[in-house]
């Protein structure tokens, strides 16, 4: 398997800055689920496949990303298979417009950002994915509108995830400001941002290449299903 660490970005997480977080031990390993559904195991291995099986619950789903498809585990299916464009800000553009005013979001704003991705569907955002921390977000009126914040962690890369805005209030750059936050912030600790996104999602993949991100490589979601 490849050593650089974004070809094997969930196992290279949960084995570095994710690893406080971790259920189970090696050969495989996963977030705990209040935080995530993302899993990975050592190696290929018999071993290796069937300790993730063990942690591939009964209901629910388990998601792997790794730059081939990875065979499946005994006693599991196989739920589905999706092309993601893994993207790298070495660094960013120059901003066109200001960022919009944003607002720190915490553990008190965690059901209105939940409910903001369960409309959105952004990506796995469980009870405690705000957690994962570094996340900002636009208010109008009140209302939570648009959100974006972190979540892989490994040394020296940190992505950039929960991005979404509420359909009444697309199309006045408020994703494009808070990532732009965002990948200050990552820039500013050291690290360089990364993300991963469908390769279908072509008018997303627009804005992140607008604000710097460029395609490394391709990589695999496999989901994971038992029962």
């Amino acid at each position: 398997m490849s050593k650089h660490l974004l070809d094997r970005p969930i196992w290279n997480a949960l084995t570095t800055r994710w690893a406080p977080l971790v259920v189970g031990k090696p050969p495989a390993l996963r977030i705990a689920r209040e935080y995530g559904l993302f899993a990975a195991t050592a190696d290929d291995s018999r071993e290796s496949l069937s300790a993730l099986a063990d942690l591939v619950a009964p209901r629910g789903e388990t998601w792997l990303i790794e730059t081939y498809e990875p065979p499946a585990p005994p006693r599991v299916n196989i739920a589905r298979r999706m092309e993601l464009l893994q993207m790298v800000a070495q660094s960013l553009t120059v901003a066109q417009t200001a960022a919009p005013p944003c607002v720190e979001l915490g553990d008190a704003d965690a059901p209105e950002m939940a409910a903001l991705a369960m409309l959105t569907k952004p990506g796995p955002f469980l009870r405690r994915t705000n957690r994962f921390g570094g996340f900002v977000g636009v208010r109008v009126g009140g209302q939570l509108v648009a959100m974006a914040g972190t979540r892989m962690r490994m040394p020296g890369f940190c992505e950039v995830s929960g991005v979404c805005t509420h359909p009444d209030h697309r199309g006045r750059g408020y994703a494009g400001g808070l990532m732009r936050v965002v990948c200050e912030r990552i820039i500013d600790a050291g690290d360089t941002p990364i993300l991963h996104t469908y390769a279908a999602n072509t008018g997303a993949n627009a804005l992140y290449a607008s604000l710097g991100f460029t395609v490394r490589a391709p990589v695999m979601l496999t989901v994971l299903t038992k029962g």
